[in-house]
């Protein structure tokens, strides 16, 4: 099999020119995400298609396109269109209800909506039917604006050498919180937290969190607002 993709814990595979094969290094939730994924196409958010599970692979549908984060590579200069258009998948994928099986997360009173907690550049395929999301091992169910915090802190923090990269990312920090209609200040506190716990963060993303960690919201400022993000 052709390796494509590597991620921090699954590597994906292609099987033939529809097809692809996600296999977790370590296993992973393959039966709460197939469900999931097949959940969210009945509802018309998109995701790629599931046809077989085990415990440490997924069979999914081959997505023709590049990834939002090659894209931004390869023309800077869509930067703010393409944050805008992140922040319009979230408010699409938080209209929905979560059901009930699904996991909660970052909790609130009087109802909760599902949550992606890594819809970040990387996980958006730009195919020619509009931009698909993947990599939902994450998902929970709970507050719309921890999701918005989830994608701030994981862009922010990530290692982006160059100061024209780094200009580029405070842009599309920018645009994700237009695009969007959820206020995540309330929850940056709590989801840097969350996210120093992630074992797959490199040193060098886990000092910069720690940075804003106890300075009040400074990551939902700090990070879209500084000119050297």
């Amino acid at each position: 099999m052709e390796l494509i993709a590597q991620g921090r814990d699954a590597d994906v595979f292609a099987l033939d020119e529809s097809r692809v094969l996600r296999r977790y290094r370590h296993g992973g939730p393959t039966g709460l995400e197939s469900r999931l994924m097949t959940h969210l196409a009945a509802c018309g958010y998109p995701v790629p298609r599931v046809y077989e599970i085990t415990d440490t692979d997924m069979v999914l549908e081959r997505l023709a396109g590049p990834t939002m984060l090659d894209v931004l590579a390869r023309r800077p200069w869509r930067v703010g269109s393409l944050g805008r258009e992140l922040g319009r998948l979230h408010d699409r994928l938080h209209a929905l209800p979560a059901p009930e099986w699904l996991p909660k997360r970052f909790g609130m009173a009087g109802g909760d909506r599902i949550l992606h907690l890594d819809l970040h550049p990387g996980n958006v395929i730009l195919t020619r039917r509009g931009p698909v999301v993947i990599d939902w091992c994450n998902a929970g169910a709970g507050d719309p604006a921890a999701d918005v915090a989830m994608t701030l802190v994981t862009v922010g923090s990530a290692d982006v050498p160059g100061f024209a990269a780094r200009l580029g990312r405070g842009l599309l920090l920018r645009g994700i919180r237009s695009g969007s209609r959820t206020d995540p200040a309330g929850w940056m506190q709590e989801v840097v937290r969350a996210k120093l716990e992630d074992p797959n963060l490199t040193s060098a993303e886990a000092e910069r969190l720690r940075q804003y960690v106890g300075v009040g919201d400074g990551p939902a400022v700090g990070w879209t607002d500084r000119p050297d993000c």
